[in-house]
């Protein structure tokens, strides 16, 4: 996943990799399933942008397999270095500020990465520019501000509690220049970049174990934020990681936007 200096979820954080996990568990089957959408086979040239942790990236690299090439970049790659004994080229790259590693790529992927990116325009642009004719972009981002609550069923105090610092989390997010309403503009902006083809859905788990890991781990992360913010209190939180502990909460996500399209063959005539 990418970051910035003002980037809330720093990757050197130890909960970090805890994070990553759970995001594979609650969101790899649904990235998987639009790779296979779109014919990844032997042989492709993958850029994988912000990686984050391994599991795509190596998911990526078993297909291809040795005629092909998985390229993951990020600007923390201290995850992501696992993925390099499976095949794959490790990177450190800013997609907003390097340019575009060499390609041209059959496949760009990018998950959770633009909504915390500064410049996103510019990112975009750069992913786009490194597709062949015919290649394809793949942008999953989240879109907190479409399904706010991390309880949709608010039906106590430790629910309410729970949406209540899942806001607070949310503002120190926006205060950081992400963009809680991303991942329904996805599919205009993928059009707007020239990409053809272009389609869109949504998911997001109602509840899950990995539900409860991803969010006791990203609280431990911003615990000082909120209280240093007058968002939370310490006892809040201590009586909120235990609620979470507890398993009680049927604690979701914000719906993952996941939208595709293809550079155009004939660009440019």
């Amino acid at each position: 996943m990418a970051q910035d200096n003002q980037y809330l979820l720093d990757n050197r954080q130890v909960e970090a990799g805890t994070r990553f996990d759970a995001l594979s568990a609650l969101f790899d089957a649904s990235t998987f399933r639009h790779f296979e959408a779109v014919g990844i086979d032997a042989g492709w040239r993958c850029w994988e942008v912000g990686a984050g942790g391994p599991t795509v990236p190596a998911w990526l690299a078993a297909r291809v397999g040795t005629g092909g090439k998985v390229l993951a970049t990020d600007i923390d790659v201290s995850w992501t270095g696992t993925a390099a004994a499976r095949g794959v080229e490790v990177l450190r790259h800013d997609v907003a500020l390097d340019a575009p590693p060499a390609g041209p790529f059959d496949l760009v992927h990018a998950r959770l990465v633009l909504v915390h990116v500064a410049d996103r325009a510019t990112a975009l642009r750069s992913m786009v520019q490194a597709l062949r004719p015919g290649g394809w972009l793949l942008i999953e981002d989240a879109d907190p501000a479409l399904q706010p609550l991390i309880c949709p069923d608010e039906y106590g105090p430790e629910q309410e509690l729970a949406n209540r610092l899942r806001r607070g989390f949310r503002q120190l997010l926006q205060e950081r220049g992400a963009d809680l309403a991303y991942g329904r503009k996805l599919p205009r902006l993928l059009r707007e970049a020239g990409l053809a083809e272009v389609e869109a859905d949504a998911y997001f788990p109602v509840t899950s174990p990995a539900c409860d890991v991803l969010e006791a781990a990203t609280v431990r992360q911003v615990r000082d934020k909120l209280i240093a913010a007058g968002l939370a209190t310490d006892e809040e939180i201590e009586r909120h990681l235990a609620a979470v502990a507890s398993g009680r909460l049927d604690l979701t996500t914000a719906p993952m936007i996941s939208a595709w399209g293809r550079r155009p063959f004939d660009e440019g005539r």
